[in-house]
C-alpha cells in the first residue's frame, strides 16, 4: 500500500560542511510543524564524511549520493523530483532553521493562493536580519549599484539599485528576487513555472526563478514573521574569489537568457564599470588605512580577477552555452 504523499517536501543541496548540515537537520528534527514533511539530501559528491554522517545520525532523511558536483540547480531538481509534497521547500545547508519557520511559511502559502514563492527573514550569525532578497537587475537599477548612486541617495527614485539597502526587513512585502538560501512553493505554481534552470550551476538560479515565477504571474512574497539563521559561505568560503567569478557568470548568463547580445554587452560593461569603481576604492584603502588593508587588498585582488576574466572573456563568452 502507497503511503499518502506528505504535506511538505524539505530538499537540501549538501556539498561538505559536515558541520553545518548537521545542525541543519537537527533544526529540522525540531519543527513545530503540524503537517507531514519529508526531508531530502542531494549530496554533491561530498569528501569530509557528510553523507557518512546523515545516514549514521538521520536514518529518516532520504539521501541521494551524486558521483560529482552537479551544481545547486540540477541537484536540486534532482530532489524536487523524487517530492511528494503538495509544497515545496528549498533550504542551503548552512541554515539553521527557527522551531516555528516552516509552520508559518506553510500556513501564510495554504492562505494566499495567488503567493507562488516565498522566503523568511534571514538572521546572521550576529543576530541581525540581513539581506534575503533583491530587485530585478535592470540595467538602470546595476548602473545605479556600480556607480554607488544607490548608496549615495538612499535609494531615492530613480536611483534605488538591487540591493534594496534601505530595507528593514521588519515587514512581510511582495518582492521581485527572494534569494535562494530558503524559498518556498507551491505544486501548483512549480507545475507552471517549471525546475530550476540547469544551465546555472551555482547562482543566478533564483534570481531566473523569481523572474519565472514573476512572468507566469505568481507573487513571490517575503515573510518577516518567519526566520532562519544563514551562516552564509559554507561552500564558497574555500575559494572566494572562483565563486565570486561564477556569481559574475551567473548574472551574464541571466541577462543573455532574458536580454540578447547586444543588452548582455552592456551589462557586462556595467559589471566592468563596478568592479573599476571599487578597484579605485579599495587601492586607495590600501594605501592609506591601515585598519582596512587586509580587507581591502582581498577585495582588490577580487576585483583585478574579474576584470581580467571580463576582458579574457569579452564579457558574454563565458555564458556561451545558454
Amino acid at each position: 500500500m502507497i503511503p499518502d504523499p506528505p504535506w511538505l517536501s524539505v530538499i537540501i543541496v549538501t556539498w561538505n560542511g559536515k558541520a553545518y548540515v548537521e545542525e541543519c537537520l537537527h533544526s529540522l528534527q525540531t519543527q513545530e510543524m503540524p503537517y507531514s514533511t519529508e526531508i531530502i539530501v542531494v549530496d554533491n559528491a561530498s569528501s569530509d564524511g557528510t553523507p557518512e554522517m546523515i545516514q549514521a545520525r538521520f536514518p529518516a532523511v532520504r539521501l541521494v549520493r551524486n558521483a560529482e558536483n552537479l551544481g545547486f540547480g540540477k541537484a536540486n531538481n534532482i530532489g524536487i523530483r523524487l517530492s511528494r509534497g503538495k509544497q515545496i521547500c528549498l533550504i542551503n545547508s548552512d541554515v539553521n532553521v527557527h522551531v516555528t519557520c516552516l509552520a508559518t511559511m506553510s500556513r501564510y502559502l495554504e492562505q494566499h493562493p495567488k503567493v507562488g514563492l516565498i522566503g523568511p527573514r534571514m538572521i546572521g550569525p550576529d543576530g541581525l536580519a540581513s539581506r534575503s532578497c533583491m530587485r530585478f537587475p535592470t540595467l538602470r537599477a546595476y548602473l545605479c549599484y556600480s556607480l554607488g548612486l544607490d548608496l549615495a541617495t538612499n535609494e531615492m527614485p530613480p536611483f534605488s539599485g538591487i540591493l534594496m539597502r534601505n530595507c528593514t526587513w521588519d515587514r512581510t512585502a511582495e518582492v521581485d528576487v527572494l534569494n535562494g538560501w530558503f524559498v518556498m512553493t507551491r505544486r501548483e505554481a512549480l507545475d507552471e513555472v517549471g525546475l530550476l534552470d540547469e544551465r546555472f550551476f551555482m547562482y543566478g538560479e533564483d534570481i531566473d526563478w523569481s523572474y519565472r515565477f514573476y512572468r507566469a504571474g505568481w507573487k513571490r512574497i517575503y515573510l518577516a514573521g518567519a526566520q532562519a539563521i544563514h551562516y552564509g559561505g559554507a561552500s564558497s568560503a574555500r575559494s572566494p574569489i572562483r565563486f565570486y567569478l561564477e556569481m559574475v557568470r551567473a548574472n551574464l548568463q541571466f541577462w543573455k537568457k532574458w536580454n540578447g547580445r547586444w543588452k548582455t554587452i552592456a551589462f557586462a560593461f556595467a559589471v566592468g564599470l563596478h568592479e573599476v569603481v571599487r578597484s579605485i576604492v579599495y587601492g586607495l584603502q590600501v594605501v592609506f588605512s591601515k585598519t582596512c588593508r587586509p580587507d581591502a587588498l582581498f577585495k582588490l585582488r577580487r576585483c583585478v580577477a574579474c576584470l581580467r576574466w571580463l576582458v579574457t572573456n569579452r564579457g558574454s563568452a563565458m555564458v556561451s552555452s545558454s
